[in-house]
C-alpha cells in the first residue's frame, strides 16, 4: 500500500474508497503457474492490510474497463483512480475505462508508479527509445532522483459493499497436484515481507554485493524481483532506500551502484517492451527471423526436469521447478545452453521461465532470453557460448549450489562435480553414482556444441 500514488490520492479525499482488483486474462499477458500462485497469496496479504486500515479488498474478473465502470456504476463513486502501466495491452484499457466512464459522468485519474522515469523522458533523436543498456542508464541517472516513494494512508473510509467474487473461486492455485510446496517453503508474498527484505538486503548483503551477485552458492542476490513483479514494493521505493543506505554508509557505494544498475535493467526491459509489445513472441532483429532452430521435444523435455547431464545446467532448472526462481547468473548459463547447445528456440525457453518463475516479468522474461540467444536489444555476442563447465567452476568452486540441487552427485569431490563423466569407474562407484542411470551423461558434448551454435549463427550473418 506505500508508494501507491492512486491509493495515496483516494485517500487524501477523505471520501469512502473501494478498493477494486479485477482479474481480466486479455489485459497483458496471462500469468503462468507459478505467477498465479504468488498473485493468490499477495492478494491475501493486500487485503489484510487494507482491512488492518479500515479499508477492504473486492475481486472481480472479466474485461478490465467493462467490470470496473460496472462497479462504479453500482457503487455510485464520483471518481476513479489508477496506476498507469507502459505497456500496450494496459494502455489500451485504460482508453476504454476513460471512455466509458466519462458516460457515466464518473471522474477518472492515472498515476504513474510503475517506472523510475516514463518511456517518453528517455527518446533518441528520431522518438524511438534507446536500445543499448549504458546510454540508456546514463540517460536515466542524468534524470535525477525518481520522485520519492508514498506513505501509505494511516486509514481508510470504507465505500459501500459491493460483490466480490473469493479467491478460491479463481483457481490461482494448484490443487490436483499440488506442486506449490516448494514455493511455499521458499516465500512469503506481501508488502511487509518485501520491506524486510529490502532492509536485510541493505544491511547484511549490499556490501559485498559486487563480488557475491554472480555466486549461487552464496546468499548474494536481493530476492526483491518477485515483489517488484506484483508490485508489492515500488522501484522508487527501492532507489531512495539504497541512496539513503549507501548516504549513511558509504562503503555500501559500489555494491548499491551496482545494485540500482540491475533495477535500471528491469526499467530498460520495461521500455523495451513499451516500445515492442511483441518481444515475447517476435526477435528484435530480424535477421533471426531465418535462424535454423531445431524442433527437439526429447530434449527440450530433459532440459526442463534438469536432466541435461551439466551439473551447473540441472541444478539451476531444479532450484526454478522448486522454488519459482533462479539465480540470475545460472539463467544465463541454462538459458545459453537450450539456445546455443540444443539450438532450440529462445521462445520454447522464454515460455517455460515464463510458466515456472515467481518473478516473471513480461519485460524482463523476453527481453533477457533475446539478450542470450543474440537477437535482442543490447544482445551478448552471438560467439559467446557459455561453458557449463568452466562457469560451474568458477562461480560454485566447492559444488555447493550443485549439491544441494543435484543431490546425487553430493558425493562427488570439487574437481569433478562439474563434469562427473571426467571420474574415474573407482571414484563414481564410491560415489554412488551410474552415469546414465543414476545420473545422465552429456547431453551434447560442449565442443560439438560450440561448433555447431557458431555454424548456425554464421549463416545468418551471412544472409
Amino acid at each position: 500500500m506505500s508508494d501507491h500514488p492512486a491509493l495515496h490520492a483516494a485517500a487524501k479525499t477523505g471520501a469512502p474508497v473501494i478498493c477494486l482488483y479485477v482479474l481480466d486474462g486479455a489485459a497483458g499477458r496471462a500469468p503462468g503457474g507459478a505467477a498465479r500462485w504468488w498473485l493468490a497469496q499477495s492478494l491475501r496479504a493486500l487485503g489484510a492490510g487494507l482491512a488492518a486500515i479500515g479499508g477492504s479488498l473486492s475481486l472481480r474478473k472479466g474485461p478490465a474497463a467493462k467490470v470496473i465502470a460496472e462497479v462504479a456504476r453500482e457503487s455510485g463513486a464520483g471518481a476513479v483512480c489508477w496506476n498507469e502501466i507502459a505497456q500496450a495491452p494496459h494502455q489500451a484499457v485504460e482508453g476504454q475505462l476513460e471512455a466509458a466512464l466519462a458516460k457515466l459522468g464518473v471522474g477518472s485519474k492515472s498515476f504513474a508508479g510503475d517506472l523510475l522515469v516514463p518511456p517518453s523522458s528517455v527518446r533518441n533523436k528520431e522518438g524511438r527509445g534507446l536500445r543499448v543498456f549504458t546510454p540508456f542508464w546514463r540517460r536515466v541517472l542524468a534524470l535525477g532522483d525518481p520522485p520519492k516513494p508514498l506513505p501509505a494512508p494511516k486509514a481508510l473510509h470504507a465505500g459501500p459493499k459491493i460483490a466480490s467474487d473469493t479467491l478460491e473461486t479463481w483457481h490461482l492455485e494448484p490443487t490436483k497436484p499440488d506442486w506449490a510446496g516448494g514455493l511455499r517453503q521458499s516465500w512469503t508474498a506481501g508488502e511487509a515481507s518485501a520491506r524486510a527484505r529490502l532492509r536485510d538486503f541493505l544491511k547484511h548483503t549490499a556490501r559485498t554485493y559486487v563480488g557475491d551477485r554472480d555466486r549461487p552458492d552464496r546468499p548474494g542476490t536481493s530476492s526483491l524481483s518477485p515483489h517488484l513483479r506484483f508490485g508489492e514494493l515500488s522501484p522508487r521505493q527501492v532507489w531512495h532506500a539504497a541512496r539513503f543506505a549507501a548516504a549513511e554508509n558509504p562503503a555500501l557505494a559500489p555494491g548499491i551502484d551496482k545494485f540500482l544498475s540491475e533495477l535500471g535493467w528491469r526499467e530498460f526491459c520495461r521500455h523495451l517492451l513499451h516500445d515492442q509489445p511483441d518481444l515475447a513472441s517476435e526477435n528484435l532483429q530480424a535477421n533471426f527471423d531465418g535462424f535454423p532452430w531445431k524442433h527437439d521435444a526429447t530434449a527440450l523435455a530433459a532440459w526442463q526436469r534438469g536432466r541435461t547431464g551439466y551439473p551447473i545446467v540441472d541444478a539451476g532448472l531444479r532450484e526454478l521447478w522448486h522454488t519459482g526462481v533462479m539465480h540470475n547468473r545460472v539463467r544465463m548459463v541454462v538459458a545459453s545452453f537450450l539456445v546455443k547447445h540444443l539450438l532450440i528456440d529462445w521462445r520454447q525457453g522464454e515460455s517455460w521461465f515464463w510458466d515456472t518463475l515467481v518473478d516473471a516479468d513480461a519485460g524482463n522474461n523476453p527481453a533477457n532470453w533475446q539478450w542470450v540467444a543474440g537477437c535482442g536489444a543490447d544482445a551478448a555476442p552471438y560467439f559467446r557460448v557459455f561453458n557449463p563447465v568452466l562457469q560451474g567452476e568458477k562461480f560454485d568452486p566447492e559444488g555447493a549450489y550443485v549439491r544441494r540441487w543435484v543431490p546425487e552427485l553430493n558425493a562427488l569431490p570439487a574437481k569433478l562435480i562439474h563434469q562427473p563423466w571426467r571420474a574415474t569407474p573407482i571414484e563414481l562407484a564410491s560415489s554412488g553414482i551410474t552415469l546414465g542411470a543414476t545420473y545422465p551423461q552429456p547431453m551434447i558434448d560442449h565442443a560439438k556444441g560450440r561448433e555447431r551454435a557458431l555454424a548456425a549463427y554464421a549463416r545468418i550473418r551471412k544472409g
